[in-house]
């Protein structure tokens, strides 16, 4: 049976221990805490390296944002895949419905380009509705929109394309 003093003993080693444990926890959660990321990332995120991130932001460079709203009238650029990635829907607001009307003449062919994979996607043409896009006068304000045809999906979410509308260009816009 044991002495009253040595199971005093083994108790005060085991609370000294537990204090120690605690502390080198709490040290190297410090440690690595000052390493995280500073923005939240999912915990069941193992998306292999090289793959594309799907919550970066869609923002463009606000220097670029400005100059496309001096030149062309337009900002607020968003490229979202729909219809199950059959069609890839681009969207912009008009900011000088003057300028801006190069986008909506039906005349000026658009395109969306993917320089990683090679692609180059069009509007399509339907038999009874016509181009899918808009092609109304250009009203401050408004939002607008044109949808290229994905046949095959090979521009997916994730993904960073180029618009061409005639001369009008951006880069580097977020597949959503």
């Amino acid at each position: 049976m044991m002495t009253p003093p040595k199971a005093f003993e083994l108790q005060r080693s085991r609370t000294c221990l537990s204090i120690l444990l605690a502390g080198i926890f709490v040290a190297s959660t410090v440690v690595a805490g000052q390493n995280a990321p500073t923005t939240p990332t999912p915990a069941n995120s193992t998306a292999p390296a090289g793959t594309p991130n799907h919550y970066s932001p869609n923002r463009m460079p606000h220097r670029q944002s400005e100059i496309s709203a001096a030149i062309w009238g337009v900002d607020s650029f968003s490229v979202k895949a729909v219809e199950s990635g059959e069609l890839i829907r681009f969207t912009y607001r008009i900011v000088n419905g003057d300028r801006a009307k190069v986008l909506n003449d039906k005349k000026n062919e658009a395109y969306l380009i993917n320089q990683e994979k090679h692609v180059k996607l069009i509007v399509p043409s339907l038999e009874k509705v016509g181009q899918l896009r808009q092609s109304s006068s250009p009203v401050q304000g408004n939002t607008y929109w044109m949808a290229f045809s994905n046949p095959g999906r090979p521009v997916k979410p994730g993904d960073r394309v180029d618009i061409e509308i005639g001369q009008f260009h951006v880069q580097g816009l977020l597949v959503q």
